[in-house]
């Protein structure tokens, strides 16, 4: 399962009508790549289906892919929103990083 904050799902409305998206249709796609200074960074995307290999998950009307490789570094997270003074934007809170850098951007599992 994945989660999404209510900060983040309201951000993630704002954004989508803002480019003609509809979050009753498209998906937010999680993901993650190599690289960031901590070994693996996280991708936060909208696509339009869903692609072979795909997982789906829902929460908070949100319809949310993972790709099968980045599944098993995702799984429990949960994607945040921060409007304070320390900062503004999204965010990952996951349980199964290890390290993550002081940007909160990279993580390492190991």
């Amino acid at each position: 399962m994945v989660f999404i904050s209510e900060e983040a799902k309201n951000k993630l409305i704002s954004i989508m009508k803002k480019e003609g998206l509809s979050h009753h249709v498209s998906f937010i796609r999680f993901g993650i790549k190599t690289g960031g200074c901590s070994g693996m960074s996280y991708e936060l995307t909208f696509d339009q289906k869903k692609q072979k290999g795909d997982r789906l998950f829902q929460h908070k009307e949100m319809k949310i892919l993972i790709d099968q490789n980045s599944i098993p570094y995702l799984e429990g997270i949960t994607l945040e929103y921060s409007d304070g003074l320390d900062g503004k934007g999204f965010y990952f809170n996951n349980p199964k990083a290890k390290h993550t850098c002081s940007c909160g951007k990279s993580f390492s599992s190991s």
